[in-house]
């Protein structure tokens, strides 16, 4: 896998666009280590899922289980859909997601927009996480059907190959000076394929893995969250790319905590998502603690304008009781503090 290189001025397709995504420097500490935001929300539908999208297309047509006129069928919470929708849209598939009411409206309305037919898993509105549900709708959708394939996010290979590119634009924009990777674990491709690469490239660094309160990949208990796009809720699957020999911790984080932190941070200038802001959350907590001169990189895999309607709505965070004015305020004070110190 060559290295990062530079993206040309004028290109022919959305998908040229992918990749060479922004390092922000958020936050440093007293003993000069600092918070860098690797900003995935600059590629193409403003999420990281683009990538392993287009890698697991590329390697359906290479294998021959995806021909010209095809059908492609995922199960989704929204940014994985909204990736192949326009891997899709450029290569001439049709494109069936499998969704549920736990995905974000504006999401889902996007997918529908690029083309894509919506199938939920079940229509009676409600906003309960439908994972198993829907893997298991999407995969009878695709089954005995001529030049269909169903990608399996979850389980899929190519998911993780589709992040290496991650690793070798940090190494590069870094020169090698990595020390800790934090990101979000849901099917596991994006924090440990950019970490199973990473490592062939920089010898030693720390690898932490977050998931929201609920999520059972790092352990119980159970129970509902409304971090989208991350975890494995109850009665779902670990993710085969969930590979725990390149997670070196495993950390929780409550929905509370994850969207105050969002809301903090937007008052910085900059929208990111809601398990973003569980990762962000997690690595603030523990940047005054590291080594001196450490660099830390988090992988903010989506962006904030999806959330409009949700973690920045006032309105509908206070209904659901995740509403949390004192902590939003001291996160904020604590990035006050650790920006000063740019």
């Amino acid at each position: 896998m060559p290295g990062a290189l530079q993206r040309p001025s004028v290109v022919s397709r959305i998908s040229d666009l992918i990749g060479h995504t922004p390092l922000l420097e958020l936050a440093v500490s007293e003993t000069g280590s600092r918070l860098l935001l690797k900003l995935e929300m600059f590629n193409p539908t403003g999420t990281a899922k683009i990538r392993m999208a287009r890698q697991m297309i590329l390697d359906a047509e290479a294998r021959g289980a995806l021909c010209p006129g095809g059908r492609i069928i995922e199960s989704t919470s929204g940014n994985t859909g909204l990736g192949l929708a326009v891997i899709a849209a450029e290569r001439g598939y049709t494109f069936t997601a499998v969704v549920d009411h736990h995905a974000c409206t504006d999401k889902l309305r996007a997918m529908k927009a690029l083309g894509a037919e919506l199938v939920h898993v079940r229509n009676d509105g409600t906003e309960e996480l439908a994972t198993a549900a829907r893997e298991e709708l999407a995969e009878d959708l695709a089954r005995s059907q001529d030049n269909t394939v169903f990608t399996e996010q979850h389980n899929n290979p190519s998911n993780g190959v589709g992040y290496f590119p991650v690793a070798h634009e940090l190494n590069e924009a870094l020169d090698g000076r990595l020390h800790v990777l934090i990101g979000a674990v849901g099917t596991g491709g994006a924090l440990c394929g950019t970490a199973r690469e990473l490592r062939t490239l920089i010898p030693s660094f720390r690898t932490i893995g977050v998931e929201p309160k609920g999520s059972i990949a790092f352990g119980g208990p159970a129970h509902d969250y409304y971090q989208s796009g991350t975890g494995t809720p109850e009665g779902a699957e670990i993710g085969a790319l969930v590979d725990f020999d390149l997670i070196d911790e495993g950390v929780k984080v409550g929905d509370v905590e994850a969207f105050a932190t969002c809301r903090a941070v937007a008052r910085t200038g900059l929208l990111i998502g809601g398990s973003a802001g569980g990762v962000v959350h997690v690595a603030l907590s523990r940047l005054a603690s590291l080594p001196p001169g450490t660099t830390m990189v988090a992988l903010i895999n989506d962006g904030g304008e999806k959330y409009l309607d949700t973690v920045f709505n006032d309105e509908w965070m206070r209904a659901r009781g995740l509403l949390a004015p004192t902590t939003e305020r001291e996160i904020e004070e604590l990035l006050t503090k650790l920006r000063r110190n740019r």
